[in-house]
């Protein structure tokens, strides 16, 4: 008789609200993001969204269609339409997408978020058995391939508010709302000045999103939102963030560095609030979270402080997805995942 403890992996049905319902809630809290990153990257970042986002879904369906049982092209728009075995309908595709590009700085390549996103579908998701099976956060998966394999197009930033050349090449500010004629501007992240020349960006900057950084770094007050958004309709529970963010400010404190700024700087809040909270990849106890939430933390300050890389989030989260399968071993949650199947096979 089978172990009924063994269970496939989550995400599951807790309490009524399905898949879908959750993909939608990501979907709203990345709202201001995508906006805070049209106004300070222009509408070429809107571009680099829309390609990972159509890549990942394409992804997605071609996958699921070749692990169709007796695939002859002519399956695909009937099981399109049905929702039968091809999971492109249940959002998650396209939340990988969303967050691959945001993960990218908006002056790359258009190519480059397209080989992330099919990285992310193809080798974060699909390899390990698609949706519920993978170890790792998708996104950050790519992430991680793409600043290995072009480090010089995922490290090279463009001042905030530079549209680039498909506008000739203006710069403006929201602050003065001056617009003028400039040449090619390049800029550097909080932490790359930090960590290189020891120039601290303002806070306020910091908050409003007036820096470089990936498309989806800039403004913590737009992550903010879309984070406060989540935890109020329950997509993401608390603990993960709150321990996260915690962790970081008391060892930042502890070492002597400013808080604030590292709490508002990188990819921290982009983290904290819509990668570490995958529910495939975390936890599934409270205990488990939030020593998930501290692993990540103590790694993004021992990489920001320590190592020769100005940021750590992406390198910590994905470390601590590895060690999921342990935490929910030592808190409970293998019983948990099993009471979970129990309730998704009764739905």
């Amino acid at each position: 008789m089978p172990n009924p403890l063994i269970v496939s992996g989550p995400p599951y049905i807790k309490n009524g609200e399905t898949n879908h319902c959750l993909m939608f809630d990501v979907y709203i809290a990345a709202l201001p993001v995508m906006l805070a990153a049209l106004l300070v990257a222009g509408p070429y970042s809107v571009l680099v969204i829309l390609l990972a986002v159509f890549a990942a879904l394409g992804t997605e369906a071609i996958i699921q269609m070749l692990k169709t049982p007796g695939y002859r092209f002519r399956p695909f728009f009937y099981n399109l339409l049905t929702s039968d075995r091809i999971t492109i309908l249940d959002g998650s595709a396209l939340v990988t997408g969303l967050l691959v590009a945001f993960n990218v700085p908006p002056s790359v390549p258009f190519w480059l978020p397209v080989v992330g996103s099919v990285v992310a579908i193809a080798l974060g998701k699909q390899i390990f058995g698609g949706l519920g099976h993978n170890i790792f956060n998708p996104a950050l998966f790519a992430r991680t391939f793409l600043l290995a394999a072009w480090p010089a197009h995922m490290t090279s930033w463009v001042a905030p508010f530079d549209w680039g050349s498909y506008l000739g090449r203006i710069s403006w500010s929201p602050f003065t709302w001056k617009v003028q004629a400039v040449d090619a501007v390049s800029s550097a992240t909080p932490l790359g000045l930090m960590k290189e020349q020891g120039v601290m960006t303002p806070y306020l900057n910091l908050f409003l999103g007036n820096i470089g950084g990936c498309i989806g770094e800039t403004s913590a007050l737009a992550v903010l939102l879309g984070g406060a958004y989540m935890l109020y309709k329950g997509t993401v529970k608390w603990h993960i963030p709150l321990t996260y963010l915690t962790t970081v400010a008391v060892l930042m404190a502890v070492f002597g560095r400013d808080p604030v700024f590292h709490l508002f700087s990188g990819g921290l809040m982009l983290g904290a609030f819509f990668m570490a909270t995958d529910v495939v990849t975390s936890p599934v106890t409270k205990a488990g979270r939030i020593y998930f939430g501290i692993g990540c933390g103590v790694i993004t300050v021992l990489i920001r402080l320590f190592g020769s890389l100005p940021e750590g989030v992406s390198y910590s989260i994905l470390l601590m997805n590895a060690c999921t399968p342990l935490i929910d071993r030592y808190t409970g949650g293998t019983a948990l995942r099993a009471e979970a199947m129990q309730t998704l096979k009764a739905s």
